[in-house]
């Protein structure tokens, strides 16, 4: 009888050992899960944030030199291949966004998932409520004042991405210890 209570006990330690493992591999898994994420986040935030800059100190000035017989065809190719250029980091970047706001990690401030959130939403809500307008409104040909609009209503999406990319370089000096 001892002898099969000592091997009930080694199976039930055996059996232990094997879900503390287990349970620590998932654990490592959605440790590197929300690690991915958050890489994920950085990168397009930083890219995002380059981008816009260039756009709004570039990109966006030079509309005005294109002149009026080409402007609606260059419009429209600027619309067209744009969207490949910000539409993949643009949904990547609040796909993780949303995700680790819903599931923050306990690296980092409670707040800077709501602080990154938001400025997101900033981003996003400007650029369908004066961008997207601007924008098309421009399709047909150049009006200056919609451009002139286009280039100052900017200002908040530049400011926003920055705030965003100042806020993913400090959390990740945080997850450095820097």
């Amino acid at each position: 009888m001892s002898t099969l209570s000592h091997m009930l006990q080694k199976m039930q330690y055996i059996f232990l050992d094997f879900l503390r493992a287990k349970r620590m591999t998932i654990s490592n898994m959605a440790m590197q899960f929300s690690s991915l994420l958050f890489l994920l986040q950085v990168g397009s935030t930083l890219y995002m944030v380059g981008l816009i800059w260039f756009v709004q100190l570039v990109h966006y000035p030079l509309h005005g030199s294109v002149g009026p017989e080409h402007f609606a065809l260059y419009q429209q190719r600027h619309m067209q291949w744009t969207s490949f250029a910000v539409g993949p980091a643009m949904l990547i970047e609040a796909g993780t966004t949303i995700i680790l706001f819903a599931a923050p990690s306990s690296s980092f401030p409670s707040w800077a998932p709501t602080a990154g959130l938001t400025l997101l939403m900033i981003v996003w809500v400007s650029t369908a409520l004066f961008q997207v307008p601007f924008h098309n409104k421009l399709l047909s040909h150049f009006d200056p004042q919609a451009h002139q609009s286009l280039v100052w209503s900017n200002w908040v999406r530049t400011f926003g991405w920055s705030a965003r990319g100042l806020l993913v370089l400090w959390l990740t000096s945080l997850l450095l210890k820097v």
